[in-house]
């Protein structure tokens, strides 16, 4: 078995992935329910029960609201900062819902990299309003994976951990336009486009024109705002950036789904 990558949900009501090798299969933030998870998981062809662990991006709900139900049904190890446990554990506690409990719970500190079965995982930090958000790379079998999703912007450290990718899972959340006329209030459209908040698909077609090496078999476009985006638009913005780059070998573009989980991708 090859290096998959399953995105079961991407978008602000909940994001969750699955990154399998071999041997080892590891979810990549619980933003939707345990049994919502399941499900989708199910859907596609994957048993939940041969997940390793969970890794956690940050500590916002649309990427833990499933993390204490899962933690208990799956009873394998959750890796998150210990700044983004804390805050996670404080907003529990402020909505005064049952302290949750870990029982296999591993810190790891941003920068640095730690082992789940034969996946090398290493973390990064990002500019986003969290206690410590972080961007992640996985590498198995000769393959990396990059999951970048909730940054206001692309700072050339985090650029410099999407080269060489094989499969790059990256936010295109807004229209700028479509933001600035949509339904929300001044001060989430002043959050949504700050240097902390989510990067537009003009800032990613900028990445992609200038410091993306073009390396990647799958560019998996995440995160989409339902109601300041449109897939479409969001589509021809990365493919007119990638160009000629673009072909049946390389940068093959992907949208991820907030309503179904897509179709695992195999490298």
């Amino acid at each position: 078995m090859a290096v998959s990558v399953t995105v079961l949900a991407s978008g602000s009501r909940g994001n969750c992935a699955v990154v399998s090798s071999s041997r080892t299969a590891i979810l990549v933030d619980a933003g939707i329910s345990c049994r919502e998870t399941f499900k989708r998981m199910r859907s596609v062809g994957l048993d939940p029960h041969r997940l390793s662990a969970i890794v956690i991006s940050h500590e916002h709900s649309d990427h833990v609201d499933g993390l204490a139900v899962l933690a208990r049904k799956l009873g394998v190890p959750v890796y998150m900062t210990e700044p983004t446990c804390r805050e996670w554990e404080r907003t529990l506690k402020d909505a005064q819902d049952p302290s949750p409990v870990l029982e296999k719970r591993e810190f790891f500190h941003a920068g640095r990299g730690f082992s789940v079965g034969d996946i090398q995982v290493f973390s990064f930090t990002l500019p986003h309003d969290a206690a410590d958000p972080v961007g992640f790379t996985f590498r198995a079998e000769g393959v990396k994976v990059a999951i970048v999703t909730d940054l206001g912007y692309l700072p050339a450290s985090v650029a410099q951990q999407l080269q060489r990718c094989d499969l790059l899972m990256i936010e295109s959340n807004h229209d700028i336009e479509m933001l600035r006329g949509g339904p929300y209030p001044w001060s989430v459209k002043q959050r949504v486009m700050s240097r902390v908040g989510h990067l537009s698909n003009s800032a990613l077609a900028d990445f992609f024109s200038a410091e993306y090496d073009g390396s990647a078999t799958f560019v998996v476009l995440a995160h989409l705002s339902e109601q300041n985006n449109h897939p479409e638009i969001a589509r021809r913005a990365a493919e007119q950036a990638l160009g000629p780059r673009q072909n049946l070998v390389r940068n093959r573009v992907v949208l991820a789904s907030q309503a179904a989980a897509l179709a695992p991708i195999t490298l």
